[in-house]
């Protein structure tokens, strides 16, 4: 298997869902603006959104591929389609009593996730609402996370890579065609969320009969697999899903900021998931199944060299794209948002959130990279240690960025967590020796360092104004936005092409 054709397969898949997430929140922007409504429905998707990066794509996934790895490569399929089995089971029936218990404690939930709601009865009562339809969701898009790792584990990368484009159609279509019929029309959200769950999963399902690996639920919690899963699930909760414990815990904080803070966020965090799942997400895929096969291998050389294409990879593609979303902050927000309910107040408060966060953007997606070198080898103390440090430091500086910066504050505190997180990692891969350098690594950062600055001063001189992107129309925005993506493309590729870079130098296989 080449990596780089997987990537591109994982990562153009990728593509195709987060067009469609920008579409989807095009459309949510222009019917529903940023207001009382939107606050309340993205505190109550957040949640079940939370535990789904937690327990299912997080935790679960980081702690089960490996283990049906080493199943595969070392004890047969029979013995892997069993762990399948009974972790099914197991995972299905604590998913439902999850579901159960949150609907009913839905209350609470909203009461500790973003306490300044109580102040506004209706705002509390609707947020209340909704995440009861939500709910469930955590249930269908676990079983689908399992349903990915399997087909993961088995080389089969683009099913679970397209599923996510499943719950945009969802949200576009109730958006557009159901919100009339909801009273009030947000509720047309929260049923989105619920059927596109349930589309994920379904969509899943021929393709796991096809591979031979359709699971049949078997609940049993003394199977020895089911008992390793759960054993290293618990701790890794916090290893790979501190971002997003913050990005809960800013939720808290912005609750008390002025109406819209959460949404600017929501917005702003939805761009700067575009390159982290283009890049980040795709890379983690491929790496993570392919590291655990070279450590079941026990080839600990090949194992450091996986490490080292990724983290090349990563700066290769997430340096540029950074500088990107901080530079054209406003030409992307307003091109992709400022239509309809969303203000010109709207774009520049969203512009601020994503600069801050762009700052964070290359260590985000290198913790997807750094993060599969501890969990393929079955390491969970160290990345649990890393990232509890990370989210200690994240909140002490949400207090001293947030009263200056407010709501860029808060996305300013996740970039710089992401980066001690990163750093932290890289330092235990380097004192284990699971991670060694190949040489030539101080000239490649120099090359991309001018390539990257390149590319920055020429998109900077051909963006022109803010108040000139506020007032276009939209044809016009979308015209220039995208003759400002090819320029700076061709400025940094390029760049790379004279400094001597080439796509066969970047080819490997697993």
């Amino acid at each position: 298997m080449n990596l780089i054709k997987a990537l591109a397969t994982v990562s153009s898949m990728t593509l195709v869902s987060r067009v469609l997430g920008f579409v989807r929140d095009a459309v949510i922007a222009r019917v529903f603006g940023a207001g009382l409504a939107t606050d309340a429905f993205f505190v109550a998707f957040k949640i079940p959104n939370l535990l789904r990066r937690l327990f299912a794509e997080g935790a679960f996934s980081q702690a089960f591929v490996p283990i049906l790895a080493e199943y595969r490569n070392r004890r047969g399929e029979d013995e892997a389609r069993a762990l399948i089995n009974h972790v099914s089971g197991v995972l299905s029936v604590a998913l439902l009593l999850v579901s159960v218990a949150g609907m009913l404690a839905a209350p609470w939930i909203i009461a500790v996730t973003a306490p300044g709601f109580t102040a506004t009865p209706e705002k509390f009562a609707l947020t209340v609402e909704l995440l009861r339809i939500v709910f469930p969701y955590i249930l269908f898009i676990a079983l689908t996370a399992l349903a990915g790792g399997i087909l993961n584990t088995w080389s089969r990368f683009a099913v679970p890579a397209f599923t996510p484009t499943l719950l945009n159609l969802s949200f576009i279509g109730f958006a557009l065609l159901a919100a009339p019929y909801f009273d009030p029309p947000v509720k047309a959200l929260a049923w989105a969320v619920f059927a596109g769950g349930v589309l994920q999963l379904v969509f899943q399902i021929p393709f796991l009969a096809r591979a031979g690996v359709l699971p049949r639920p078997r609940f049993s919690l003394r199977d020895e697999g089911v008992q390793r899963v759960l054993r290293q699930m618990a701790p890794a909760v916090f290893g790979v899903s501190v971002g997003q414990v913050s990005l809960l815990i800013n939720n808290i904080f912005a609750s008390f900021l002025v109406t819209g803070s959460v949404t600017w966020l929501y917005f702003a965090d939805r761009l700067m998931e575009f390159p982290a799942g283009l890049l980040g997400v795709a890379l983690g895929t491929i790496l993570l199944p392919s590291l655990a096969k070279r450590h079941a291998e026990q080839n600990p050389q090949a194992y450091s060299e996986l490490l080292d294409w990724g983290l090349r990879l990563t700066l290769l593609l997430a340096m540029p794209a950074a500088v990107a979303l901080a530079v054209l902050a406003v030409p992307l927000v307003a091109t992709l948002f400022h239509y309809g309910a969303f203000t010109a107040t709207d774009v520049i408060n969203t512009r601020h959130a994503l600069v801050a966060y762009a700052v964070g953007l290359v260590a985000l997606i290198a913790v997807k990279v750094l993060a599969p070198g501890f969990y393929a080898q079955q390491d969970i103390r160290t990345p649990v240690k890393i990232a509890l440090v990370t989210l200690a430091v994240t909140q002490l500086l949400n207090l001293a960025l947030v009263w200056q910066l407010k709501h860029a504050g808060l996305a300013l505190a996740i970039s710089l967590g992401a980066c001690l997180n990163a750093t932290l990692l890289l330092i235990g891969l380097r004192r284990r020796g699971i991670f060694r350098p190949q040489p030539g690594w101080a000239v490649f950062t120099l090359k991309l360092a001018l390539a990257v600055y390149a590319m920055g001063i020429v998109l900077w001189w051909l963006a022109g104004p803010t108040a000139a992107w506020l007032a276009s129309g939209a044809m016009d925005r979308v015209l220039k936005l995208a003759g400002l993506v090819l320029a700076g493309g061709f400025t940094y590729f390029g760049m790379l092409w004279l400094f001597g870079f080439r796509w066969r130098d970047f080819n490997r296989r697993a």
